[in-house]
């Protein structure tokens, strides 16, 4: 592998010094450089765009050239006459100024290509075909080629270093902004542009009083035809496995006009590929903000659900069934409406066994080895409809409504050396309502105002029921130390003992009701200056029951003894919060500076009623905030921000009776929980050069958090307990990441890198002990991007892992090479393949390594043809299992999950 990624890299460098430069400066009449100038060379012999750039501040452009060669040089500039010759290259570099004159007939210019990339304001225009080689097949194919464009390791776009929020189709809402769901499932033969819209607003009346810097969106404009017309595609195929027949169904068909659009995105599948996983789905927050996201304070209502989020490939067996749609329409210029409704439904079976290794030797925990596995169904349902009104330039109204629902089980048999066999079953089926209303309206020119408001009713009813295998003669011995690892926590918790097995079961019902609203006020000062007062407040209202059972042999069901855990085998709890604040913000530009100083005042009430008693806490709280952007230039700035942040906690950690998160983990809540105060400062810098496409970013940032909430554990054997209380001791961390990118011709070079401290106290059997973690990342990449050459992505991930637990020391180190190759042939053939051999190596486990090899060969007999066969193998190695090692405060986990064998599909796509 070394070998190969040695001699691409030679080829590379041979292609990147066998150029020459050809430079200079673009001026007008008078002698003053000209920004964003467009200039381009056209390959005389093949007619191909070869080189492009965009003069900078100075007026100064290069391009990259091959020797020996006659080129078109073409130069425009929006109201000045195009400049055009005809140069020839030899074996020197090449200086050539341009002086532009006022084109008086303001005729549009004409010109041979399309500049790959343009700015217009704060729009960057890219035009897809200039970076397209014939292999792509969806969005996502286009934008990783885009200079200064992204795809993280989460699947989200990023551009100068920053998370898109929102993407369009020929400015429509596609699945109201969700970026993952478009990349990968729109045809990029339909892409004709992709714009980048830095400093965006939804709301045009706010655009010059609110902070849009880190707001990114991306609309993706339609070939021509396109347009009241379907198109898309359909995908089908199958295949064999050992186990049984594979299959696929993937239609994805799209419809755009002018006032209507309508989208549908459908997956069928047994292999594994994912259109959307079930964390996406999760996480799909279908563009709700919270009003008080700003205002310093932040309420947690937790997340009762279940936690299996598996992804492609990481599971034995994986079925999946997706039908998705989106639509908009505008019945005239002052009404928009547009709505989704998605419906998943997933199957899993997985397995997974692990080494834990508790780090305390004091704690005299044995070490536990484990075997797990899981049937796991998901059935989960979204639906949105959005309206926005704007009448005029100085109203608008939106609103939105949310629900969301889901019916997900797991089944779970789990073998511990040091407990024995535990069946497991989680069921939970719960539903959330979320709406939101949005009026702004501008009085005149220096006054605005803005009301937002959002209300969310959620509704959570986890199941939890475990079965342990019991040896009830045991039970009876006098020495505690003799009995099974359960049985004397079962005993002490007033379980029935004398059973052949412990069936013990929980319900939980959690509800929850929150508002959240807010009025702003905008007075617009001057040209450089304005002031923001914000009124607003956050009311929430929780409410938890749960209680405890035992199912005995004959079916019945049995009640702990009122002595279990003080009599507390049961939950009813209440608990509301109240957030009234008043805040004030003063924007001033001054020059290259923006400085945004700021606090609220906060008027908190907290109360919560649990077993005839009631626990109050009503305090006031002055919270600063504070920004200063600096902007070097159009593309180039440095933003440092802080912010003083009260953090509040949901009901389950203040309920006091136990709840059962599985069968060795238990937890119990204190009602006289407060908040946690944390301290947030960043400073993050980014810059887009387009003289020379570097992008470069970095980020970091420091936060520390004071009486912070913290876990009480106590161990009975590996049988945990934890509650919770609020400790003086602070926690600290720092992270910084960035990332180098720079375009030589067709070749793109990146760094990433990644720094990671955190400094947590843990309490554990009454001993308080401090554990640090610093983790540190660095990935290289090189990448081309030839029109008719096969290409190349070469990468590398090395990753270090140094835990400090306090009584014991772990590092994790990762090395991970990977070549990913796309060739268009004969302009029919397009061949991919992908490999990454990945080596984990750890300072308590020996080193462990697995390969994955992915490739696909698919033939169309040409870029227009309808129809396309293609076969596509993955695993192709047939590797069993993945290695994972992580480390948490307590212990040092190594863990092999075991995946789907190698399997190969025959499809058949037709582009409609």
């Amino acid at each position: 592998m070394k070998k190969i990624i040695f001699v691409a890299l030679l080829c590379l460098s041979n292609i990147t010094y066998a150029q020459i430069k050809l430079q200079g400066v673009v001026k007008d009449s008078i002698g003053n450089p000209l920004e964003l100038a467009n200039v381009i060379a056209i390959n005389q012999k093949t007619q191909a765009l070869e080189s492009y750039g965009i003069t900078n501040e100075a007026g100064r452009y290069k391009l990259d050239l091959a020797k020996n060669t006659t080129y078109s040089l073409q130069i425009s500039y929006i109201g000045m006459k195009a400049f055009k010759e005809t140069i020839s290259t030899k074996e020197i570099d090449i200086a050539k100024d341009v002086t532009l004159v006022v084109d008086n007939a303001l005729d549009a210019v004409e010109l041979t290509y399309e500049m790959p990339v343009t700015v217009k304001g704060d729009t960057l225009i890219y035009n897809a075909d200039s970076f397209k080689n014939g292999t792509e097949r969806k969005l996502e194919d286009v934008l990783e080629k885009l200079p200064g464009v992204e795809i993280n390791d989460d699947g989200q776009v990023e551009v100068e270093g920053k998370v898109v929020n929102k993407l369009m189709v020929n400015g429509k809402d596609f699945f109201d902004g969700d970026t993952k769901l478009a990349t990968k499932n729109i045809p990029s033969n339909a892409v004709d542009k992709v714009q980048v819209l830095r400093n965006y607003s939804e709301v045009g009346q706010l655009r010059n009083v609110t902070n849009n810097q880190d707001n990114i969106a991306l609309n993706i404009k339609l070939k021509e035809g396109k347009e009241n017309f379907w198109f898309g595609n359909i995908t089908a195929g199958s295949g064999a496995s050992p186990d049984n027949e594979l299959y696929l169904a993937q239609p994805k068909l799209f419809y755009y006009s002018p006032k209507f659009s309508l989208n549908f995105i459908g997956d069928l599948n047994n292999i594994g590929e994912l259109a959307i996983t079930r964390r996406d789905l999760r996480g799909f927050g279908g563009g709700f903000r919270l009003p008080s996201r700003r205002s310093g304070t932040s309420i947690n209502l937790g997340d009762n659900g279940l936690n299996f989020l598996t992804s492609q490939n990481n599971a034995l067996e994986i079925e999946n069934k997706l039908a998705a749609t989106n639509f908009s329409y505008s019945p005239n210029k002052a009404l928009d409406i547009s709505g989704f409704a998605i419906f998943n439904s997933s199957r899993i079976l997985s397995k997974e066994t692990s080494f834990v290794q508790y780090t305390d030797g004091d704690l005299g925990i044995p070490d536990e080895t484990t075997e797990q596995n899981s049937k796991e169904r998901s059935n989960q349902g979204l639906a949105k409809l959005s309206a926005s009104y704007k009448p005029n330039l100085n109203n608008q109204l939106d609103y939105d409504v949310l629900g969301r629902f889901s019916k997900d089980t797991q089944n779970q048999n789990q073998f511990s050396s040091v407990i024995g066999n535990t069946n497991q079953l989680d069921k939970v089926t719960p539903f959330s309502l979320n709406q939101n209303l949005n009026y702004y309206y501008t009085l005149n020119e220096t006054n605005i105002f803005a009301f937002e408001a959002q209300h969310l009713i959620k509704n959570e009813d986890p199941f939890y029921n475990a079965l342990l295998v019991n040896d009830p003669n045991n039970n009876s011995e006098t020495n505690p130390d003799d009995r099974d690892a359960f049985d004397t926590t079962a005993e002490a918790m007033g379980f029935n003992t004398l059973l052949n097995n412990y069936d013990f079961a929980q319900n939980r019902r959690i509800k929850s009701n929150q508002l959240d609203a807010k009025l702003d006020y905008y007075n617009i000062l001057n040209a450089k200056s304005n002031i923001n007062f914000t009124l607003g407040t956050i009311l929430s209202k929780q409410q938890f029951n749960s209680n405890i059972f035992q199912f005995l042999d004959d079916g019945s069901q049995f009640n702990p003894t009122p002595n279990f855990n003080n009599g507390l085998s049961t939950n009813d709890t209440d608990y509301n919060f109240s957030d009234f604040y008043l805040g004030a913000h003063y924007t001033l530009k001054a020059g290259k500076f923006t400085i945004t100083p700021g606090f609220s005042v906060h008027a908190y009430g907290n109360k919560n009623s649990q077993f005839g008693e009631t626990f109050k806490n009503n305090f006031f709280k002055i919270l600063p905030d504070f920004e200063t952007r600096v902007q070097f230039k159009k593309s180039e700035s440095l933003t440092l921000r802080y912010n003083m942040l009260n953090q509040f906690t949901d009901v389950t950690r203040l309920a006091q009776g136990l709840v059962f998160n599985n069968f060795n983990s238990i937890q119990y809540g204190e009602p006289d929980l407060q908040n946690a105060l944390s301290h947030n400062i960043s400073l993050f810098y980014s810059s887009f050069n387009l003289f020379n496409y570097t992008n470069v970013f970095g980020r970091i940032s420091y936060s520390k958090n004071i009486d912070q909430i913290r876990g009480l554990t106590d161990f009975e054997n590996v049988i945990r307990t934890s509650s919770f209380f609020n400790s003086n001791f602070a926690d600290e961390s720092v992270s910084a990441n960035g990332r180098i990118q720079r375009t030589f011709g067709k070749i793109r070079a990146s760094l990433s890198s990644s720094f990671n401290f955190s400094k947590i106290n843990q309490f554990v059997q009454g001993r308080q002990s401090v554990s640090e973690r610093f983790t540190q990342s660095y990935r290289p990449e090189l990448r081309t991007n030839f029109r008719v050459a096969p290409n190349l992505r070469l990468r590398y991930r090395y990753s270090v892992t140094d835990n400090n637990l306090g009584t014991s020391t772990t590092k994790f180190i990762t090395n991970a090479p990977s070549i990913d190759f796309d060739a268009y042939i004969w302009k029919s053939v397009t061949f991919k393949t992908e490999y990454t051999y990945t080596n984990q190596s750890s300072s308590v486990q020996p080193s462990q390594s697995f390969e994955t090899w992915d490739a696909s060969l698919a033939y169309r007999k040409d870029r227009d043809a309808k129809w396309e066969y293609e076969i596509k193998a993955t695993n192709l190695l047939d590797i069993d299992s993945r290695i994972r090692n992580s480390a948490s405060n307590l212990a040092v986990f190594n863990s092999e999950t075991f995946i789907q064998p190698r399997f190969v599909t025959f499809r058949i796509r037709y582009e409609i």
